[in-house]
């Protein structure tokens, strides 16, 4: 099989690809088609690759490319984890939010915005490529917003995208894995939208851990989101939320952390990565060692504004992973009727009320080799229904405003978002993204108003 990987000079390319060389079905990946607009960085990860495959007599051939249809044609799986804009993109996203007192991070809240107003023609125009030249192709789409772009990504491909995320079933092992249980054991319900949704009950043998978890403190304190949310808040709510729910229950706490440090998280990762791409250009014969140790670095400090001074991350969290196991797992549903049970991003349908069925939920899933199909649930209620249901509408109306090139349904999408607290604010995040970013500026015809 043929897997065409887009931003495959990306940091995290070698975790797919060491998933794959653990796979040893006949029928598995043995042709990788890593396409970037960066040649410079794609070497480098090409590099890191090989000293991945050095033990790995059948390791999956790798190919480079620059030109997005030939990295497409013929594939039967396409990895989508572009970042448009770059890292310095993302430190815009940031800083113009926190200028105006706002959340400033890279998918919640304003800077969640301005990277989808730019990425949605992107992906848009990849989907439209996929059509083309691989239309029986599956498409496992990790750009952020991954939410809003799987949605936008559907309106040309339909239920071939679907969209994958770490943070659900982080969390869901967590809670297994302090409970004692195997994680393989156990059924999940988990809902909501990407970084938005609600895990309420990890089951096993009949039982819900969740209750008996919450009500334990020394456990509750060892696990992730104990550390971000507290026992107390956790009781509160009676479930465990997704880790960037941080930004919504705690954003003053969010805000004054990340104003109050030197640098913003992508303002450290454009240092941690040109120091990463400049030491695998002067030292090949070490690049896998050296991507290991800023991998770790790098999920060493994930999130770091919601954690106290002096507190670390759990170790198996430090060492990262996951959505490379997702995505492996959805090729092998597909391709080779493996069934899987699986948190993905699809649409909606009649899965939760609420919601528009062409919608894209965050859901359990099992997969097989028709695709994904979500599983019934329990609809929400209170105020992650009103929550969810609000950031929604402002996912579609960036979509609409990034299809249409309106700078009314843009600040729409500001004003309404639940994080920013004025329609006054939200022109000024869309004068100040379209002044700092030029693909935003571009989006409305570049100083040329659509409305």
């Amino acid at each position: 099989m043929r897997l065409a990987i887009l931003g495959g000079g990306g940091f995290r390319t070698p975790l797919v690809y060491g998933a794959l060389l653990t796979d040893r079905h006949e029928r598995r990946v043995d042709e990788v088609w890593l396409h970037d607009v960066d040649q410079s960085r794609l070497d480098a990860i090409a590099r890191v690759l090989a000293q991945l495959a050095a033990d790995h007599p059948d390791a999956p051939a790798v190919h480079t490319t620059d030109d997005l249809d030939e990295a497409l044609a013929g594939s039967d799986f396409v990895f989508s984890a572009i970042r448009v804009g770059g890292l310095e993109g993302r430190t815009a996203d940031e800083r113009v939010a926190l200028d105006l007192g706002l959340l400033g991070q890279e998918t919640t809240g304003p800077g969640g915005i301005s990277y989808g107003l730019r990425t949605v023609p992107v992906a848009l125009h990849v989907a439209e490529r996929v059509r083309a030249v691989a239309p029986d192709a599956w498409v496992i789409n990790f750009t952020n917003p991954a939410g809003m772009i799987t949605e936008a990504m559907q309106s040309v491909l339909g239920a071939r995208v679907v969209g994958i995320c770490d943070s659900p079933i982080g969390a869901a092992r967590r809670v297994a894995a302090t409970m004692g249980v195997d994680p393989a054991a156990t059924t999940i319900d988990y809902v909501g939208l990407n970084h938005l949704g609600w895990l309420r009950g990890v089951h096993h043998e009949g039982r819900n851990l969740v209750p008996a978890l919450l009500e334990d403190d020394a456990r509750l304190a060892t696990t992730e989101e104990g550390q971000l949310f507290g026992a107390e808040w956790l009781r509160t709510l009676g479930s465990i939320p997704n880790e960037y729910l941080y930004y919504y229950y705690f954003t003053r706490d969010a805000v004054a952390s990340i104003r109050s440090s030197e640098q913003t998280r992508g303002e450290y990762l454009v240092q941690q990565q040109r120091s990463f791409y400049d030491a695998l250009a002067s030292g090949p014969d070490h690049a896998l060692a050296e991507w290991d140790r800023v991998r770790m670095e790098r999920n060493a400090t994930y999130m770091r504004e919601a954690r106290d001074e002096g507190e670390e991350r759990d170790e198996q969290d430090v060492q990262g992973g996951g959505y490379e196991g997702v995505a492996l797992a959805i090729m092998a549903a597909i391709s080779r009727g493996e069934p899987a049970t699986l948190i993905l991003n699809v649409r909606n349908g009649s899965t939760l009320a609420g919601l528009p069925a062409d919608a894209v939920v965050e859901v359990p899933c099992t997969v097989d080799a028709d695709g994904p199909h979500p599983l019934p649930t329990s609809p929400l209620e209170g105020h992650p229904l009103g929550l969810v249901q609000q950031v929604k509408a402002v996912d579609r109306l960036v979509i609409e405003a990034a299809t249409t090139g309106s700078e009314r349904r843009a600040v729409q999408a500001f004003a309404l978002h639940p994080l920013v607290d004025s329609v006054t604010v939200a022109r000024e995040l869309l004068r100040g993204y379209r002044a700092r970013i030029p693909l935003v500026d571009a989006v409305f015809g570049g100083g040329r108003s659509r409305r």
